[in-house]
């Protein structure tokens, strides 16, 4: 099996790594793959690599190929794939503190007519006033 050579990172990329690998606000993941680039750089060998920081090859291979395409901005994730949101997170929240109209005959929404009137799920309209700590039927004294 051939042993891959030492992958190419100037010093302003190395600094920047290793500010990556000692960050703790930063992403797990990202402190990872900074963690691969820099190992490789040194020619340290995909197995130990892989070995070391505790993924497979074909994953130290990616963050290689994928480093030496696009640099730094190739570590980064890459949009997921899936249909958009139609509705904000930021507008449930809104459309929650503002009274329903009065043609709708309630004092309050429920999940179920939010989601009716903004066109989301009961259980996202839930997820987002949970996460929010919104409890839309309880009156405030």
């Amino acid at each position: 099996m051939p042993i891959a050579a030492a992958l190419p990172v100037g010093d302003e990329d190395r600094s920047v790594l290793r500010s990556w690998t000692r960050s703790s606000g930063l992403r797990a993941g990202l402190a990872q793959r900074a963690r691969i680039v820099l190992l490789a750089a040194d020619g340290v060998p995909n197995a130990e690599i892989a070995a070391r920081v505790g993924v497979s090859r074909p994953t130290v291979n990616l963050w290689r190929d994928r480093y030496a395409g696009a640099g730094l901005a190739g570590l980064e994730d890459r949009p997921r794939p899936g249909r958009p949101r139609r509705v904000d997170e930021t507008q449930i929240v809104v459309a929650t503190l503002t009274p329903p109209p009065p043609k709708l005959g309630v004092t309050h929404w429920s999940s179920r007519l939010l989601g009716d009137h903004l066109g989301v799920g009961n259980a996202t309209v839930a997820r987002v006033w949970r996460r929010w700590d919104l409890q839309p039927w309880r009156v405030q004294t």
